[in-house]
């Protein structure tokens, strides 16, 4: 029966900032939610019920939430403003001091407007014809909103094409799309239903969350329906109708808010952040002990820079299947051992894991007897799933007895062996019949309406075990699928992405729809994960991109068996070399920003627009991307390029070319060199870079020596940063910590700065360097002391 949401509604009941509507059949209610001041939700419950109790998403501020959920009508962490609420004929309005919403008692149709001075701006509408409906016994809720050709969409996570997603349709799926198309293929791994509207003529941005698990399809304007006019929509496979309206007022404020609201980006330890070795071929070889030990000697001798290892799941493989929590010990004969060797190196081990077991696991029986897996409703017995090349059954991390065996399983084979870290893999949930369901910590439910939930519950496990296990060390986690709230526990990539030239580049537009979305760290395989291997040039684009993302990790299956790693080819070697070098110059910024993600909710990657709206054409595709607040990369994602056009975006003190020194001004395109020797890497003036200045080799990368790079403005003006340095392992990061604070005050003939410590935490270096381009000829001085350019200052206790 189909359910079109056109009967007047009644405003009933008004208590705790929840506006309580009802349908004149009584059938549905609506509840109005006034969290924030630009913050406002609409619940839908049909006949009285919630398909869905609680929420794993919305953790407003928080670091996390327990397994089982929050209570989806918890508003507790919301500020819960003053607003009014007035009925004027056929039209409710609600008001707080940012946003109006009008609500036409036919039909329940939604307006919303953001206020600007005394002026309020449209920012949204529900389609006027046939906004809400539910197919109910089939499909779940849509959601119909008015589009115009102004409009630009950004968001939905994890998603391939342009960055701006109008004129498209997604499919919110998670499926193991290896190989996929970064331009074309959809779905992919990640469920991340939310999506910023800009509109072009009023600068005005708001975003919109479906707090939803079920499979749904965003159209975002490639349907046309005469009856309708222009529209976009949400329809969802089952589940409730819940969504969140974030008003911006621009793009930046909309991210940062939704961030907050689904709770703090972990922060990771500090080796997270430097190259991680990876590939399947080490693990899958009869020698795999062996093989793993020639990579740390390589390492060694080509002088490779690398902080972890990231051990395939061949380590559990019987003949050629992979048993999850099994070790192959003709493979590894002494994996302590093997843990042993790469700790003295200092290289940490992180193990890859899978949610289902095969159907000949050694443990599949005894999991089944406990009634572990996720079930078939009909049968009662385990939901048998494709998997591999293989079937088995997908464990159900909503059943409490699972959630602490899997936990207990990563203490006893994982971490008592050395392992340091756990990487999710695997893990979309791929079960397609419609007889499944879960446990639903005591309460039953259908598998398709919290299909998304089992990834973020597994990761949350394996966070658990590892905190449990190491309560004083940080836990670091990579997972490759995932939902809205996942951000709380890991790293994350881009999945099993295709070796091609053009995959750097719409991997990159992934990126940024990631960094709208909500989930800031996190990076893509190196080198590409399948197909051929890529040649050299290829190669070393694809390294130079990787340095600048948080996660740096070369990682492959190549079709025709060879295999990604730094020395693959000689001829570029020494180019790979320092590009890591590189990568280990600038992770004192890396680390800062890692640290401003977590505490001040702001990307990483960002868009180039993101600081720039004033400028519009920031908002053109493009191939570049904002690293923190201060280094634009320009990375080349073409062949035989050895120069790089860019559009500078407007600022007034303009840009530095960040390696030749040269300066240009903002509000220009500009071509600049790009060598395979480095990463094009643009500053803005005004800037502030901390970097480890310490000259390192494979057995010497503990050394650490702080620099700051500055790129003075060209007049006067002040400028300042923060650099933030702890241990960079305990968790006592939020107590035991001390910003480098230096400022610089710059005018025609000199640049005075000044550098001081706050904060508890005994720095490694007493002493520090600061760096100007060396075009730069303005007196210097540090603290009021005369200072000769890039050498040490003596910091004060």
């Amino acid at each position: 029966m189909s359910i079109l949401v056109k009967q007047a509604f009644t405003l009933v009941k008004e208590e705790s900032n929840i506006l309580h509507f009802q349908s004149e059949l009584d059938h549905m209610e609506v509840k109005i939610m006034i969290l924030e001041e630009d913050i406002i939700r609409v619940l839908f419950v049909t006949d009285g019920t919630l398909q869905v109790k609680k929420t794993w998403s919305v953790a407003p501020g928080m670091d996390d939430i327990p397994a089982e959920g929050r209570s989806r009508l918890d508003t507790s962490g919301f500020a819960l403003p003053v607003y009014t609420c007035e009925s004027v004929g056929e039209e409710y309005t609600v008001k707080t001091k940012k946003l109006k919403l009008t609500i036409k008692r036919d039909a329940f149709k939604l307006n919303w407007f953001y206020r600007q001075g005394e002026e309020w701006i449209p920012l949204a509408s529900d389609r006027k014809t046939q906004a809400y409906h539910y197919e109910l016994g089939t499909n779940g809720p849509a959601h119909y909103l008015k589009r115009n050709h102004e409009e630009q969409y950004f968001g939905l996570g994890e998603k391939s094409g342009h960055v701006d997603k109008h004129g498209k349709r997604y499919r919110m799926q998670t499926i193991d799309a290896m190989g996929y198309d970064a331009e074309f293929t959809d779905p992919l791994y990640k469920h991340i239903p939310f999506y910023i509207t800009r509109n072009q003529k009023t600068g005005l941005s708001f975003g919109i969350f479906y707090d939803n698990l079920a499979n749904s399809i965003f159209e975002m304007g490639s349907e046309l329906d005469n009856y309708h006019g222009y529209y976009r929509y949400y329809e969802a496979e089952k589940g409730d109708l819940d969504y969140y309206i974030i008003a911006g007022p621009r793009v930046k404020d909309v991210t940062r808010k939704f961030a907050w609201m689904t709770g703090k980006t972990i922060l990771p330890p500090k080796w997270s952040l430097g190259y991680s070795g990876s590939t399947m071929s080490y693990t899958d070889a009869p020698n795999a002990q062996e093989q793993l030990s020639r990579f740390l000697q390589h390492c060694k001798e080509h002088d490779i820079l690398c902080d972890s290892f990231q051990l395939s799941s061949g380590y559990t493989s019987i003949e050629d299947k992979r048993y999850v929590f099994h070790w192959n010990d003709s493979k590894f004969p002494n994996p302590q051992k093997m843990a042993q060797d790469f700790h003295e190196q200092g290289v940490k081990l992180c193990a890859n894991i899978k949610p289902c077991l095969l159907h000949n696991h050694p443990l599949f029986d005894k999991l089944k007897q406990k009634e572990m897996f996720i079930k078939n409703q009909g049968t009662g017995q385990p939901e048998i799933a494709q998997f591999w090349d293989e079937t088995g059954a997908y464990l159900d991390f909503t059943k409490r007895e699972t959630y602490d065996w899997w936990k207990q399983q990563v203490k006893e084979k994982l971490m008592e062996y050395g392992i340091d870290a756990t990487w999710n893999d695997n893990n979309e949930f791929e079960i397609w019949s419609q007889s499944a369901s879960c446990d639903g910590f005591g309460e039953t439910i259908d598998f398709d309406v919290i299909r998304a939930v089992q990834p973020l519950l597994m990761m949350k496990a394996s966070y658990e075990a590892q905190k449990e296990f190491n309560p004083d060390t940080r836990p670091y986690l990579i997972s490759r699928s995932g939902c809205v709230g996942m951000h709380r526990y890991v790293q994350t990539w881009t999945g099993d992405n295709r070796t091609s030239w053009k995959t750097i580049k719409f991997n990159n537009k992934m990126g940024i729809g990631l960094s709208l979305s909500g989930i800031y760290n996190f990076g893509h395989d190196v080198g590409g994960f399948s197909g051929p291997a890529p040649e050299p040039e290829l190669f070393v684009r694809w390294v130079q991109n990787g340095i600048v993302h948080p996660r740096f990790t070369i990682h492959s299956w190549n079709d025709d068996e060879t295999v990604n790693e730094p020395w693959m080819y000689p001829g570029v070697l020494p180019e790979i070399r320092e590009l890591i070098k590189f990568r280990n110059k600038i992770i004192p910024y890396l680390y800062t920003s890692l640290y401003e993600a977590h505490a001040s909710h702001l990307p990483i990657i960002r868009p180039t627009f993101w600081d720039f709206e004033h400028d519009d054409q920031t908002f053109e595709e493009n191939d570049d991307f904002m690293l923190g607040d201060s280094l634009l990369v320009a990375s080349v994602v073409e062949k035989n390029q050895r120069e790089r056009p860019v559009y500078l975006p407007k600022h007034a003190e303009g840009w530095y070319d960040l390696h030749t020194g040269e300066w240009y001004e903002g509000g220009q395109h500009v071509t600049i060199p790009a060598p395979l020797s480095y990463v094009p890497l643009l500053a803005k003036a005004g800037s502030i870079i901390p970097v480890n200045q310490a000259e390192v080799t494979f057995e010497t990368k503990e050394k650490d020596e702080r620099a700051f790079l500055l790129f003075p403005q060209k007049g006067s003006g002040v400028s300042s940063y923060q650099c933030y340095e702890d241990d960079g392992i305990s968790n006592q990061f939020e107590d035991v910590f001390a910003f480098l604070t230096v400022e610089t005050e710059v005018s025609k003939d000199q640049i005075s700065i000044t550098v001081h410590k706050e904060g508890t935490y005994d720095l490694p270096f007493k002493e520090v360097s600061f760096i100007v381009p060396e075009q730069e000829h303005r007196k210097l001085t540090v603290n009021g002391l005369a200072y000769d350019n890039g050498t040490f200052f003596k910091l004060q206790d």
